[in-house]
């Protein structure tokens, strides 16, 4: 609840060095993931939601544990994880921890592109 009440994160950077945004149609939630990368790591990291409470829960808590981490250690972040660090989720809105990795790592995948490397 707390990260639905007080969301960490929330904005966008203008010049983000890599953009990841996914989209469930039969909830009708939306999320972007912004990336800034410093010496291989996330500097930093902002989200804009469209959606449920537990869609920006999760969108929350995945940049709480992406920033700072390397490009590689964010990758492993699993849809799990999102929601195992948030004490939880009901069965129903499994699919937004799935969003929120998943935008994380479109985000990484489109910085690696802009890059020309390979994830």
């Amino acid at each position: 609840m707390d990260h639905f009440l007080h969301p960490r994160n929330v904005g966008e950077i203008p010049d983000a060095d890599g953009v990841g945004t996914v989209g469930n149609p039969i909830c009708g939630d939306m999320m972007t993931i912004y990336i800034k990368v410093r010496e291989g790591r996330i500097a930093d990291i902002k989200f804009k939601t469209f959606g449920c409470g537990a869609a920006i829960a999760t969108s929350s808590m995945i940049t709480e544990m992406a920033k700072g981490k390397t490009l590689e250690e964010a990758m492993k972040i699993t849809r799990d994880a999102v929601a195992e660090e948030l004490g939880g989720l009901p069965p129903i809105k499994m699919h937004c921890s799935n969003l929120a990795a998943d935008a994380l790592h479109r985000a990484i995948e489109d910085y690696l592109k802009r890059k020309g490397e390979k994830k």
